[in-house]
């Protein structure tokens, strides 16, 4: 028996951070020690990374619509001074440099926004986004010299003109702003940008500065926020990962991470960081994936990043912040390449367009399985966040001895008085986990009672990561008081509250209920004299129990994990339905739309509309208690026309550089000898609306893609197929082609790629070449509701 005893909420201290709402505002926002609320409610935000910049401007408003259906309701994005005043005194704001219109966008769809000023800004840009001309005036960049604030001062007023009225006190969407990023040593510096920032017209109620690292942070001047990541492109080319790292996947008060961004400090971290009793655990950088450099290209699966992401919640995290959630390009319309590299003195080469991330909506907007993973987590939040925030973290007795320890199962629960969460994480990156048979907990909450759970002990697989409810509100004062599934929403429908939960992988299904709740559905009931089990022998969209007590009548709908993966809960026709879909599902106005990738499109409605229209729709089919609409599938387009122009390759010397001497990318020269392949685009690929990518199959080290003699992608070889979104090159891919170059590896190249991989990147040091191509079409499906046909004046007369 596994044995855990709470730990009763303490009083938040308040009134200390120089932060929050002005009481004018009609959404006030606060903060305190331990958490944020919005309109009077407790508030954990989900954030996500998406730079508006990396992105063409005439897409923004559709994946920002997908960024909102993965259960993001604030977006971070950066503000790249190189982009902005690429040459001094010229500020661009146009085009897809338009910050202005980004920040509307977000505010028609309902989402909330921090801009992360700078000056300096890191995101694997160039110079960390400081200018190139910067480095020829006499000054001392990243502190108070004055002749560096002069520069800045003309900077931050431009933005502040730019965002003037979109601000949260005045309506609009933005309510936080960040100042500089991962400086540890200038609390000072960080007191003065956020003094210029407000002179310059720019408000918030959220003022906030990355603290990993034990940054020195001005004490109760700017909130401090922290991160994790699965791997690191900037660690050196061993094999493994940093140990450090291993942290992110435990259950830990502790929240500073010594590993992000260690390459770029001159000296290892001494300090204590901020004061954690004084600000609530709060997130920016959590690893949505991780970018690849030349030298090391790490792969992270769904599960890295889902697993670690509860850890953080399960640990206190109050504000779940994601980089990247969705990919981008880094900008080839400046005068000089606008990624980190060891050119610009970096320890790390960087391709010099891609900037994925293998993040969950990837460089031209791909859907990663992580994007469906985590909106699982974020459906919870949406739903049971206002009980969570106030949850504080609870260790079981016996606790993991080491950040080595991989046997001890890693479990805790967030909890006050009688409710609470049972996290339970399984799963790191590289080293398996080991299967845990006969686990049993035993929860002794601050309210004085005992709760264990299963009733009987129950197998917890390698990988496992969940979260089971205690006490929990099923409405109609109705309470469970426990599960061994993971809540995901709940919601209204015909005026009976329902519940949704998710049943775990190998894990028997199994509520705790009073004994005087009687129920109804396809499930075992064992009545004892405290409390009525119910096991759910067959999860899925028929398992649907009605449960009925002395005060009312609410519902509980068990689904599988797969059927779990496409859940989402969408406010369209009228009211919230639960959708079903292996696609994204986005609701617009009083349209549904789906972005069609699935081989069978379909999706199931709950409760179902009389009937829908357009994209496609056939005729509907019950599905437990949901209607299924199958979809036309999008025919694949005819593939591109494969030429061979060059076979010959030879690999770029095996140089290194930067300040840690790593291995250094092929440089423009080397591409002239690598191996070239034309591709023909057929038009009548490209004449939807949706995406078409290009996937690439390939045996390399590192390939690009021109168009017209312009480098339009490129790609360091890691494992998975490369693709490339032609829709913003439709015209000039069809008129041109698309010429393919790939390069070997040099012998002497020191180069890290995951194992289960290596094989392939082995391979590349014999020979180079483009193995495949196709292309495949990500079609919109736009459906309607079909309303009944109301009678006309003389037929209701007749009636």
């Amino acid at each position: 028996m596994l044995s855990l005893r709470t730990r009763p909420p303490s009083l938040p201290l308040t009134g200390h951070l120089p932060l929050g709402s002005p009481d004018s505002a009609a959404h006030p926002l606060t903060v305190d020690s331990q958490s944020l609320s919005r309109d009077g409610k407790a508030w954990i935000p989900v954030m996500g990374e998406f730079h508006f910049s990396r992105y063409p401007a005439a897409e923004w408003r559709e994946e920002l619509l997908k960024i909102r259906a993965g259960g993001i309701d604030l977006i971070a994005t950066y503000l790249f001074w190189n982009q902005h005043e690429n040459v001094r005194g010229t500020l661009c704001f146009d085009g897809d440099l338009d910050i202005r219109r980004f920040v509307n966008l977000c505010a028609e769809l309902g989402l909330s926004l921090v801009v992360r000023l700078g000056p300096w800004a890191h995101g694997e840009c160039r110079n960390g986004g400081h200018p190139d001309w910067l480095s020829g005036i006499d000054c001392a960049p990243r502190t108070d010299d004055p002749a560096y604030l002069a520069l800045v001062e003309p900077y931050y007023r431009r933005i502040g003109r730019e965002l003037r009225a979109l601000f949260q006190e005045d309506g609009g969407p933005i309510v936080a702003l960040q100042v500089e990023n991962e400086l540890y040593d200038q609390p000072e510096h960080l007191a003065t940008l956020r003094r210029m920032a407000e002179d310059a017209g720019m408000r918030a109620p959220l003022w906030t500065a990355t603290a990993w690292g034990a940054a020195d942070i001005p004490q109760d001047t700017l909130l401090p926020l922290y991160g994790g990541y699965p791997e690191a492109f900037w660690e050196d080319a061993h094999e493994g990962w940093t140990r450090e790292m291993r942290r992110h996947f435990f259950f830990t008060p502790i929240r500073d991470d010594h590993s992000i961004g260690a390459d770029l400090r001159s000296v290892a971290a001494t300090g204590s960081g901020p004061d954690d009793s004084r600000y609530p655990y709060a997130t920016c950088e959590l690893g949505g994936g991780m970018a690849i450099a030349y030298h090391r290209r790490p792969l992270v699966p769904a599960a890295d990043v889902t697993s670690l992401a509860l850890a953080k919640l399960g640990s206190g995290s109050v504000w779940q912040g994601y980089y990247m959630y969705h990919g981008g390009s880094q900008r080839t319309d400046l005068q000089e390449s606008n990624q980190e590299s060891h050119a610009t003195g970096y320890p790390n080469d960087l391709p010099t367009v891609t900037y994925d991330f293998q993040a969950p909506l990837g460089e031209y907007g791909q859907v990663r399985p992580s994007f469906h993973a985590l909106r699982l987590q974020h459906l919870l939040l949406h739903t049971y966040g206002p009980d969570l925030a106030r949850m504080p973290l609870s260790l079981p007795d016996t606790e993991p001895a080491s950040l080595d320890d991989r046997t001890t199962l890693r479990w805790a629960v967030r909890s006050t008085g009688e409710q609470g969460f049972l996290f339970v994480n399984n799963h790191q990156p590289h080293e398996t986990l080991p299967d845990h048979e006969g686990v049993q907990f035993s929860v002794h909450l601050a309210g004085g009672r005992t709760v264990t759970l299963p009733a009987e002990p129950v197998r917890v697989a390698s990988g496992a990561h969940f979260v089971w409810p205690i006490g929990l509100d099923l409405g109609a004062s109705l309470r469970l008081d426990w599960a061994t599934a993971q809540p995901a929403t709940r919601l209204e429908t015909n005026g009976t509250p329902l519940t949704v939960l998710v049943a775990i992988e190998g894990v028997p299904v199994t509520l705790s209920l009073p004994a005087d709740v009687d129920v109804d559905g396809f499930a075992l009931v064992d009545r004892g004299t405290g409390s009525t089990l119910v096991t759910v022998t067959e999860p899925g969209t028929g398992a649907l129990l009605t449960l009925t007590g002395p005060s009312g009548t609410a519902r509980v709908l068990v689904l599988s994990h797969r059927e779990a993966l496409q859940l989402n809960r969408v406010h369209v026709f009228g009211q919230d339905r639960l959708v079903l879909s292996e696609d994204v599902v986005i609701a617009d106005g009083d349209e549904l739309r789906l972005h069609l990738a699935a081989e069978a499109p379909s999706l199931a409605l709950f409760p179902a509309p009389a009937a829908l229209e357009g994209g496609g729709v056939g005729q509907p089919d019950p599905d437990g208690v949901f209607t299924r609409w199958p979809l036309t599938a999008t025919p694949p387009p005819a593939p591109p026309v494969l030429e061979a122009l060059q076979t010959h390759a030879v690999a770029a010397p095996a140089r290194t550089g930067g300040t840690h001497q790593r291995a250094s990318a092929p440089i423009d020269e080397d591409f002239d000898k690598a191996a070239v392949h034309r591709l023909t685009i057929p038009a009548s690929a490209l004449e939807g609306d949706g995406e078409v990518l290009l996937r690439l199959r390939y045996t390399g080290d590192a390939a690009r893609a021109y168009i017209n003699g312009r480098l339009v992608a490129d790609h360091f070889w890691y494992g998975p197929d490369w693709e490339i979104g032609l829709r913003r090159f439709a015209e000039e891919a069809v008129r041109h082609g698309v010429e393919i170059r790939v390069l070997p590896l040099h012998p002497a190249s020191t180069v890290y790629v995951d194992a289960s991989v290596r094989e392939g990147l082995d391979s590349a040091r014999a020979r180079a070449g483009l193995e495949a191509a196709a292309l495949v079409s990500v079609a919109r499906a736009a459906l309607r509701e079909v309303l009944p046909a109301q009678p006309s004046d003389e037929e209701g007369e007749r009636a």
